[in-house]
């Protein structure tokens, strides 16, 4: 352990160990005395910071780095670092002792994939660095192996940091004993017992031990399961538990329950009672066999909140403070104040709002010389009273995010996670996904305000939700991975189906295999257009990487797409094998590759057929070239297996497509003899007909095939494919699928 004091590090001189009351005296420099106790059991050994002689400019305690030899698996969140047959690990047994090293003074650590740079003691967020939501904390890998390291911060005092892209933020000061307390556990074990040993840990030190129905979250088969996502009401209620019934899930959870955020009303036009209706929603799942969940944005605080009108709670959060030079009247539009260096920073200020007193005032922008004046005002904001103001008056800007809402000090959000809890007491909901946790850095305690939060919300849970619960958020910390279930992240709203955010997708895999932590693909949306070759192509990932992921739905787009049925089978088929086990690793190994596709058939009770698919997919546009030169597109593929017949899907983009041919092995020639609108797309799985869909999935008609000419033999093949276009920008979008083997799983 060392210390720093007035921004210098100290390292223990001397050290003496009574072994009679297990208690270590350090000597630093400086005249400084630290007393630690240790505990040794059968799984760690345990130190905690008793007293300091003195406590004058102590800034904080480290402990360590300790560095490790130790690099084949670094898990920087949960703060385990493994070898080839053996883990070393610590663990903060406090909230206040934060996993990492005071990198940053905001007590944010960095959001860097520190695996994907050279300078592996580079931890600055700098631009083109590999950013993501998970942290580099407890363990991080060196250019030696590993080290492993946390610490805790003397919080007496109001400090200066950079925070929320603000230059200039006051950390108030927080009283929670400072650096005594702050306790850590080193344990090492076989690496085959890594996880049991933490859970152990758990147990004995108090820390959060979560279970679902017995089973410790973090082995828990029922930790990564998929949900399905809808927008119901008490009125519909019956709709979305059949709906999830039909998908063959067991958790449904609401994206949007709440009409404001803090006291977290709910929205009256779904739940017109209230939390009475809410819990009639949960209980009516409960006796379908389901479990229900609610989604939050932690400490986001709306500005129809009560907690901002009509009279702003005092403990909202603020950048910082200044005075009024002058008396000021209620219709007063220019404010006169003494500093503005907490209210000209304008790179993450969405709301220009200032408090003094009861009022909410917002403001223009800020005069660029003496006398410092706040213009252009808007008094009276958000619903509050423009009252007089006297001179000398405090005025404080307010922190707030771009969803347009504000955020909360330490103690107002402590008193929301509670509000949360109550909710999920009084209805028993069980599921939550802290969205916006790092909102709470506005506390100016960076990853310490998040776990207070999540903290505080579990502590006031009663025993009932505590034994079967599922928490997760988009942002993880070393601490919170006691509480939380897994994390969960990955939004649809950014591209295609399969292309939103998938390659982050992919990575947080691996983020989450070396953290010990149930996998999760995050969130996917099904539309009206959606197909069943994409929701199989997402069904395969999650089998591959043992992840859940949210689905989401909404009536509009379940009655319209008229594959809806087949859908929602195919997610309870591929998520019952999954759970059971069904699957091999070599089966797994070979889905994680997401070029390669899958369908998967029920064979028997506990049985299915899982059919690997060649798939080879084709962008066709109009070609402009000498006259009698083709403009067919050419197709190279290889087959496996011999005697194989291709289906195809065949859809026209920006415009219409007719005269369809296809030319096999440049001898076979099939022609279509249609015209496919925009939208629409030609299916052909096998047989003599195939069928024709418009973009909803309706099916409007069928077209003969000359079946025989696509059966095809082992080896490499090629297709000429062409077709005419309605104008320049219409598109072809042609996928050719070959089925290269067929395996048997069965249910484990």
């Amino acid at each position: 352990m060392s210390i720093r004091v007035d921004s210098l590090i100290l390292a223990p001189e001397r050290a003496a160990f009574d072994a009679g009351d297990m208690e270590m005296e350090l000597t630093f420099p400086q005249g400084l005395i630290a007393k630690l106790s240790m505990h040794a059991s059968t799984t760690h050994v345990t130190f905690e910071l008793l007293e300091l002689n003195k406590t004058e400019g102590v800034e904080m305690i480290l402990w360590g780095p300790y560095h490790t030899t130790l690099n084949e698996v670094i898990g920087e969140t949960v703060g385990v670092v493994q070898g080839k047959d053996f883990s070393i690990g610590l663990q903060a047994l406090n909230p206040k002792t934060l996993g990492g090293y005071p990198w940053n003074d905001n007590d944010c650590m960095p959001q860097i994939n520190i695996f994907n740079q050279d300078d592996l003691s580079d931890m600055k967020e700098t631009p083109g660095k590999d950013y993501v939501l998970y942290r580099v904390e407890a363990a991080k890998p060196t250019d030696t192996g590993s080290s492993l390291q946390a610490y805790c911060r003397n919080r007496f005092k109001d400090r200066l940091i950079e925070n929320l892209n603000h230059d200039r933020y006051i950390a108030p000061s927080y009283e929670d004993g400072g650096v005594i307390g702050s306790k850590i556990a080193l344990f090492g074990t076989p690496r085959a017992e890594t996880l049991e040993t933490i859970g152990k840990i758990e147990v004995e030190e108090g820390l959060p031990h979560p279970e679902l129905d017995g089973v410790w979250t973090k082995i828990a088969p029922e930790a990564a399961s998929a949900y399905i996502i809808m927008n119901f009401s008490k009125n519909d209620i019956d709709k979305a538990i059949e709906i999830t019934q039909k998908a063959g899930l067991n958790y449904l959870y609401h994206d949007g329950p709440f009409e404001t955020w803090g006291k977290f009303k709910l929205h009256p036009d779904r739940f017109p009672n209230g939390v009475e209706d809410l819990k009639y929603c949960v209980e009516k799942a409960k006796a379908a066999g389901l479990k229900m969940g609610v989604h939050t944005l932690s400490n986001f605080i709306t500005t129809n909140d009560p907690y901002v009108t009509p009279i702003p709670d005092p403990r909202l959060a603020k950048v910082g403070s200044s005075t009024l030079t002058g008396a000021i009247s209620k219709t007063q539009k220019e404010i006169p104040i003494a500093f503005p260096g907490f209210f000209n920073q304008f790179r993450n200020n969405h709301l220009k709002t200032v408090q003094i007193n009861d009022e909410l005032i917002r403001y223009g922008s800020v005069s660029e010389n003496a006398p410092w004046t706040l213009l252009d005002c808007e008094r009276g904001a958000f619903g509050t009273t423009a009252s007089p103001h006297e001179a000398n008056d405090t005025i404080s800007k307010l922190i707030d995010h771009g969803y347009k809402v504000f955020l909360s000090n330490a103690d107002l959000s402590k008193e929301m996670a509670r509000n949360i809890a109550d909710i999920f007491n009084e209805t028993g909901l069980r599921q939550i996904s802290f969205d916006g946790l790092e909102g709470n850095r506005s506390t100016g305690m960076g990853n310490y305000g998040e776990v207070l939060f999540t903290q505080t919300w579990f502590d006031h849970l009663n025993d009932d939700i505590k034994s079967h619960y599922i928490a997760d958020a988009s942002r993880t910390s070393h601490y919170f991975w006691h509480m939380y279930t897994r994390m969960n992240w990955g939004e649809p709203w950014y591209a295609g189906f399969r292309e939103s955010q998938t390659e982050y997708r992919l990575k947080n895999q691996a983020y989450f295999k070396r953290n010990l932590m149930p996998g999760m693909l995050g969130w996917f949306r099904m539309t009206a257009e959606t197909s069943i070759e994409d929701i199989e192509w997402m069904l395969a990932r999650s089998a591959a990487f043992d992840a859940g992921y949210a689905f989401v739905v909404d009536y509009a787009s379940l009655e319209t797409n008229q594959h809806t049925d087949q859908i929602l089978q195919l997610i309870g088929e591929w998520e019952q094998a999954r759970i059971s086990g069904s699957f091999s690793e070599e089966q797994k190994q070979l889905m994680e590759d997401v070029n390669n596709e899958y369908h998967l058939e029920k064979f028997g009770d506990d049985s299915w057929y899982l059919y690997h698919i060649n798939s080879v997919k084709y962008q066709h546009k109009k070609i402009e070239k000498q006259p009698g030169e083709p403009t067919y597109a050419t197709i190279n593929f290889e087959l496996a297996q011999d005697k194989t017949q291709f289906h195809f899907n065949l859809t026209a983009r920006k415009g219409d497509i007719s005269n369809i041919t296809f030319e096999v092995d440049n001898f076979k020639n099939v022609n279509i003899p249609i015209t496919l609108k925009s939208g629409q797309t030609i299916k052909y799985t096998g047989g003599i007909m195939a069928n024709i869909y418009d973009k909803n999935w309706n099916e409007i008609g069928v077209v003969p095939i000359e079946f025989h000419r696509f059966a095809i033999a082992q080896g490499e093949h090629t297709v000429n494919f062409d077709c005419e276009f309605s104008d320049a920008e219409t598109e072809a979008a042609l996928e050719l699928r070959f089925i290269q083997k067929t395996d048997l799983v069965k249910q484990q």
